[in-house]
């Protein structure tokens, strides 16, 4: 494809960029490690999960603290972590002691966790229906997605920022902010909110604070010229880098080398992760 460079990040893991390093040296393309954190938000005006990518200076990788931590932390938002987040929700919402209390007893991890490895919606509505003796209506109350006790998937924000404080290195982009107004059907909007959102909860991005933000995503296959031209006008205003990539996840529907960088992004991307180009 001439490819010259490749960025490799994950949903929520650091597994496989050692490898990914290694399969690049080997073919003489540049790997760019990195990892997609899964973001969720619980707003008056959006209740969803969004993307966060955080590019890995080549150095930091092989830190076994630093790996230990995003692990730790990444694990929050997904497996054993959500569902813990999802049972206090119910319980803060519908518990014995909840704002409507459907529940005569609380709901615990433990009830739902014995029913299967991985657990999913299915579990926590027959939880619900065999110990609680609740009934269809009452279920789609407690876990629909229009719930008040609703948690998408991924982690808090506030979660994250230990991680970007200990590590200040790590650079920060908005993955694919204008996806989910792609129009039409497409692979690529995915679930998520469309542009009036992402810019409602921009500053909370931009607040060092919390996240903090080095770049946005501007060259994806989900984002029409306008968006681009948008999104370019966005960085440009917050003073900040211009990324891009094909958000491969296969090789026939969404496939690699769809939407990249220019060798001039790649560069700056390259200088903030400390590397010298030239």
């Amino acid at each position: 494809m001439g490819l010259q460079a490749i960025g490799v990040t994950d949903h929520d893991t650091l597994d496989g960029l050692d490898e990914a390093l290694m399969a690049g040296e080997a073919a003489g393309i540049r790997v760019v490690p990195g990892v997609e954190v899964s973001l969720r938000f619980r707003r008056p005006y959006f209740t969803g999960t969004l993307h966060y990518l955080l590019y890995i200076p080549y150095a930091l990788l092989p830190d076994p603290a630093f790996r230990q931590m995003a692990a730790d932390i990444f694990s929050q938002g997904r497996g054993a972590g959500l569902v813990r987040a999802r049972v206090a929700a119910i319980n803060q919402a519908f518990g014995p002691q909840g704002e409507t209390p459907l529940l005569a007893k609380a709901l615990t991890a433990v009830e739902i966790e014995i029913l299967a490895p991985n657990v999913t919606r299915r579990h926590f509505a027959l939880a619900l229906k065999e110990n609680h003796g609740l009934n269809r209506e009452q279920i789609n109350q407690l876990i629909g997605n229009d719930s008040r006790a609703y948690v998408p998937s991924g982690i808090d924000p506030a979660q994250l920022t230990p991680l970007l404080r200990q590590y200040p290195q790590l650079v920060r982009v908005f993955a694919h902010p204008a996806a989910g107004s792609f129009p039409g059907v497409s692979l690529y909007n995915e679930v998520l909110p469309p542009l009036a959102v992402v810019e409602r909860l921009l500053p909370e991005f931009l607040a060092e604070a919390v996240l903090g933000l080095d770049g946005l995503e501007v060259n994806y296959p989900g984002h029409t010229p306008e968006h681009r031209l948008l999104l370019t006008q966005w960085a440009q205003q917050y003073g900040l880098l211009i990324t891009g990539g094909s958000d491969c996840h296969d090789r026939v529907e969404r496939p690699l080398g769809k939407a990249g960088v220019a060798a001039d992004e790649l560069d700056g991307l390259l200088r903030r992760l400390q590397v010298s180009v030239g």
